[in-house]
């Protein structure tokens, strides 16, 4: 019996583990890992939309938020959103996360989770929360790009990541990237690898929710523009 996409997400999942040298004041966190919740939800999740051999075009994150997919293993998904749309609880976390407020308000206009889940995979290069240390020695947020040498090192594993989302049965024609200073980046990968025929760059859902909050509707319509034209 064939694999549904479902099963080759899991397995992508299950097997996902960053185990390189990062350098100092940087750290990975594997929500798989640190959380066995995070692991029955995530399957729960992808059994209900993506149980199916369908292909779907992709959108590409940065990488996991500590309150997002970092806690849920779904990219994009806090616990309140998982729950209230998506009708999975978790018992062991509750976050609130701003750009998956945007995504499930972009979702809802696209026709709902079903319609949307149907078509579209979404994930990142680099599939693992990252974060860095501050001078008062807090960990916040990090993205793969925010230092040059943070980069050089995880560049490999992202390459590797973005092949094997491909190979779970995605359409290369087109690929949607969240963030312009992400794209310049998969742009940069995507040259030397030739991974994806055309790039299409939209706004992150953190940069519209911090900063264009007045505006979101336009961004909504733009989203559901690009992602309608194929």
């Amino acid at each position: 019996m064939s694999s549904t996409f479902a099963d080759k997400v899991i397995d992508f999942n299950r097997k996902l583990q960053y185990s390189y040298q990062l350098p100092k004041g940087f750290q990975v966190l594997n929500p798989y890992l640190d959380n066995p919740e995070t692991m029955l939800v995530m399957e729960q999740f992808y059994h209900k939309y993506y149980h199916d051999s369908q292909t779907r075009k992709f959108i590409i994150g940065i990488n996991p938020s500590r309150h997002g997919a970092g806690v849920t293993g779904i990219p994009f998904t806090d616990t309140k959103r998982l729950e209230s749309v998506c009708g999975i609880k978790m018992e062991s976390a509750h976050t609130h996360e701003i750009s998956s407020v945007f995504m499930y308000d972009m979702i809802a206009e696209y026709g709902g989770t079903q319609h949307f889940y149907k078509d579209f995979y979404i994930n990142s290069p680099f599939p693992l929360a990252i974060i860095r240390q501050n001078k008062e020695g807090k960990w916040l947020n990090a993205n793969y790009y925010d230092d040059s040498a943070l980069f050089e090192t995880v560049k490999k594993f992202m390459i590797l990541s973005l092949k094997n989302h491909i190979s779970l049965g995605l359409d290369t024609s087109e690929v949607f990237v969240l963030g312009k200073k992400n794209a310049t980046f998969i742009q940069k990968l995507n040259k030397e690898e030739k991974l994806f025929d055309k790039i299409t760059v939209l706004e992150h859902p953190r940069y519209i929710q911090q900063y264009k909050s007045k505006e979101k509707q336009l961004y909504i319509d733009k989203y559901i523009l690009a992602l309608n034209s194929q």
